[in-house]
């Protein structure tokens, strides 16, 4: 597991299921948690670091981001998850614009629809530098698939990330890059910097590390559907919606994730 120090905050990745990652953080002896599927790497790092858990950060109401609060809460941490989701076990629902302080860190609550319909991202930008808990909505070189809201909604939430700080760490909740590298590399096969990622990529997973967080600036370069205004993109949609479909941003972005969906 690769540790990341910021000023005030340690955050670790939790590997669980097949490919979630549940991120840890830890300061002076406390800790909170980030979608927390499944509990057992929690506890298990609760008890190798004799850590308190603090808090339970929840983004959206899928079972691999969830199924572990029951367990969780025996440890009097306090929920804090959407308001617009059903999800057991929240105390403190949150919406945009809310702000919630965990280990000294303060967040700022970011209303991102798309893959969910009251999907939420946390934000610290006090650290240094920034960071993004963002659950399914934005991928390492992708972004979730569209369960309950529309493309239009989904490129207005990515949009709102796009605006981050450029070197905000992004901390998604999946290793689905070198998947979501290949379809990049299929949209935009002259991007450079995309050619770079799938090299840097590949050596870390060699090595076994994992391929997050990258950074809102390395997603502006080289993620597809953070690039609904770049020609490689909008030429790549164009193609493959056919001729007289037109390239607005929005079927830009639709064209693109349905080939995303389709694509193996």
């Amino acid at each position: 597991m690769t540790r990341v120090d910021t000023p005030s905050v340690s955050i670790t990745p939790l590997p669980a299921f097949s490919d979630n990652y549940l991120w840890l953080l830890d300061h002076d002896g406390h800790a909170a948690v980030v979608d927390p599927g499944d509990p057992a790497p929690v506890q298990r790092a609760l008890a190798e670091r004799k850590l308190t858990l603090d808090a339970i950060l929840v983004t959206h109401h899928h079972g691999d981001h969830v199924g572990g609060l029951a367990a969780l809460r025996s440890t009097g941490a306090t929920v804090y998850g959407p308001r617009a989701e059903a999800i057991d076990g929240v105390d403190v629902p949150l919406g945009a614009g809310d702000r919630v302080e965990v280990l000294g860190v303060s967040f700022s609550v970011l209303e991102v629809p798309g893959h969910t319909s009251g999907h939420i991202a946390y934000f610290a930008g006090a650290l240094e530098p920034p960071v993004l808990f963002c659950g399914d909505t934005l991928f390492a070189c992708g972004c979730g698939r569209l369960f309950e809201g529309t493309p239009a909604q989904m490129l207005t939430s990515l949009d709102r990330l796009s605006a981050l700080p450029a070197a905000t760490r992004v901390y998604c909740a999946h290793e689905y890059t070198l998947a979501n590298i290949r379809f990049a590399l299929a949209v935009e096969p002259a991007n450079t910097e995309l050619q770079q990622r799938a090299r840097d990529a590949a050596e870390m997973r060699e090595k076994g590390e994992p391929t997050v967080p990258s950074t809102i600036a390395l997603e502006l370069a080289t993620n597809p559907f953070m690039r609904s205004d770049a020609p490689g993109v909008r030429n790549a949609a164009g193609a493959r919606a056919g001729a007289g479909a037109g390239t607005d941003r929005v079927r830009t972005f639709t064209t693109i994730r349905k080939w995303k969906d389709e694509y193996r």
